[in-house]
């Protein structure tokens, strides 16, 4: 059977050297006689693959000891309503909205506190990233809050706002293990599994200890509480523990394969092979302003509606799966994540190249 390239925003590509070693050890988990998937979250063996999988994690990520890592349920959609909960203790908080997942925070936030919008790049259909250059915060915000990656729009961060005392928050979601990033100018990251890390039902939070506290607002739930899971070592329930299994298996390849330092490299590489064409094609334009230009999600279009849909549906037919755009922008995009090989990208610019040669 051959594989397909799939340029999915997520559930996305995982590594095939990981689900190989998976389909290994489906029926038998390192002589336990069981599956991943049958084990008790209590076992010697879980606890096992739950303790490597953060050990390789803070390897990786070079996290400090005065944070915790946190394998957690509910998604990246969750954390919306669970940072406020924790952490909005004045009930502000400053957010910069650069995409739909951003506006989905700073609306939840809103159920909680008072929520300013410091900055917007709706106004452009969420294209660029707005100047942070002299960005005043609130006096009493309790925390600023990012969408570090905008997977929908394909724009990044490449400059961080400078938030002097107050907590930065991010939702690394979609370039997360993309490159190097200095934990210490975070309070809390969060990040959804299944577009960088491993399958969709897992959310990673690595959160600094000082905003780990009993001191939450009225009303959080037991299960929303950052401190029961940390107290508990992300074990207070049964965890999503073949996701965090495969989470770990791919913390290890990533490790293998020279960490962030490696990864970030070979991904600019990726996407230049990508952008270098769409730079230089009549046909084929990307969405985002080139400075803003994410490496691991690129939106592009053809400025025709029954062009781009022809594409779609001959790229679909010689193996290149769900190019389709977000429906709020259109067009086409691909994601190419860690996982996604470089030869995939070659692939679908020799394609594109074909298709702009035989629809001009």
């Amino acid at each position: 059977m051959k594989r397909v390239y799939n340029f999915a925003a997520g559930p996305a590509v995982l590594p095939e050297e990981v689900l190989r070693e998976a389909a290994g050890e489906m029926l038998d988990y390192n002589g336990t006689g069981m599956s991943v998937m049958e084990m008790s979250h209590r076992s010697k063996a879980f606890e096992g693959i739950i303790n490597d999988a953060e050990k390789t994690l803070r390897e990786l990520m070079n996290i400090p000891d005065n944070y915790k890592v946190l394998f957690l349920q509910g998604g990246a959609s969750q954390q919306f309503a669970m940072i406020p909960m924790n952490l909005m203790k004045n009930r502000v908080a400053d957010h910069i909205v650069t995409g739909q997942w951003a506006k989905k925070a700073a609306q939840e936030g809103k159920i909680f506190g008072k929520v300013n919008i410091l900055a917007s790049s709706e106004d452009k259909t969420f294209s660029y990233i707005p100047d942070l250059k002299g960005l005043k915060f609130s006096e009493d915000a309790d925390y600023v809050y990012i969408c570090h990656n905008n997977t929908i729009y394909g724009t990044k961060y490449n400059e961080l706002p400078e938030t002097g005392d107050k907590v930065l928050v991010a939702d690394m979601s979609s370039d997360i293990l993309s490159e190097p990033v200095d934990v210490t100018k975070y309070g809390l990251i969060f990040a959804g599994a299944q577009k960088n890390i491993g399958p969709a039902g897992v959310v990673v939070v690595i959160i600094r200890e000082d905003l780990i506290t009993e001191d939450v607002l009225p009303g959080t739930p037991t299960m929303l509480r950052y401190k029961i899971h940390a107290d508990n070592g992300s074990l207070y329930n049964t965890p999503p523990a073949y996701g965090i299994y495969i989470c770990g298996k791919v913390f290890k390849w990533v490790k293998e394969k020279g960490g962030l330092e490696a990864m970030k490299k070979i991904n600019e590489e990726k996407a230049a092979i990508l952008y270098d064409y769409l730079d230089s094609s009549s046909m084929f334009k990307g969405t985002v302003v080139k400075k803003d230009r994410s490496l691991m999600n690129v939106p592009f279009v053809t400025g025709s509606d029954e062009l781009d849909a022809k594409f779609v549906k001959e790229a679909k037919a010689a193996g290149f799966e769900n190019l389709k755009g977000h429906r709020s922008v259109g067009g086409m995009r691909a994601s190419i994540y860690n996982a996604m090989p470089i030869e995939g990208v070659k692939a679908l610019v020799e394609f594109m190249k074909k298709f702009e040669a035989e629809n001009k």
